[in-house]
C-alpha cells in the first residue's frame, strides 16, 4: 500500500459543444471516452451538448464519490449553471 503525502483532486469540466472533443485532447492530453464522443457527436445543438455533457458529468461525479472520493474540482471556464446544476444533483 502506497501513502500519498497530497491527496490527488480529479479536475472536472463538462463538455459543452463539439470542439471541445478535439481542443481538449490536445491541450490538457486526456483522452475522451468514446461513448461520450459518440454521444456528444450525435448532438445537433450546442445546447444538446451541454445537456449530455452535464448528464456524463454527474454520473463521473457519483461514481468518484462513490469510490471515496474525498474532493472533486470542478473547472467552470463561463459555465457556472452547468457545475452549479451538477452539484445539486450530486451532493
Amino acid at each position: 500500500r502506497v501513502e500519498l503525502l497530497f491527496p490527488i483532486i480529479p479536475g472536472l469540466k463538462p463538455i459543452t459543444n463539439k470542439k471541445q472533443l478535439s481542443i481538449l485532447p490536445r491541450i490538457f492530453h486526456v483522452d475522451i471516452p468514446t461513448d461520450l464522443s459518440n454521444a456528444i457527436s450525435k448532438c445537433k445543438t450546442d445546447a444538446e451538448c451541454e445537456q449530455v455533457g452535464t448528464e456524463w458529468l454527474i454520473q463521473q461525479s457519483k461514481e468518484l464519490k462513490a469510490f471515496g472520493v474525498p474532493v472533486l474540482h470542478y473547472y467552470t471556464l463561463g459555465k457556472p449553471k452547468v457545475i452549479w446544476n451538477v452539484v445539486k444533483a450530486v451532493y
